[in-house]
């Protein structure tokens, strides 16, 4: 799969993360934001935001999906907030949506 966009991530960054986003969250809901869509900057942690339909078991999906990232591309700064369909609002959501990249969305995986 191919995601062309301006992002501060490797391609197989890319396709790694909405890989596991769809087999552990169930999602093609997923942004990248902060420093790493604004061409501008250099480095910088990854901060992903998924939304998500699940419900169950949340923490222990993200500390899944955290520990498989670094398994695969080692040790990095990755901040991961999810939002399932029970979540209360928060402003990070909207800010993550608003400010980020959705980089799965039009995927066929």
């Amino acid at each position: 799969m191919k995601i062309k966009m301006n992002i501060r991530l490797k391609q197989e960054y890319l396709n790694f993360i909405c890989q596991k986003s769809l087999e552990l969250f169930n999602s093609k809901e997923v942004w990248i934001f902060g420093s790493r869509v604004d061409m501008n900057k250099k480095g910088g942690d990854i901060d992903l935001f998924i939304k998500t339909p699940n419900t169950d078991n949340l923490l222990q999906t993200k500390i899944i999906f955290l520990r498989e990232f670094e398994k695969k591309w080692g040790e990095q700064k990755v901040d991961l907030i999810v939002e399932a369909a029970n979540s209360k609002f928060s402003k990070i959501f909207e800010i993550a949506k608003q400010e980020g990249v959705n980089i799965c969305c039009n995927l066929s995986i």
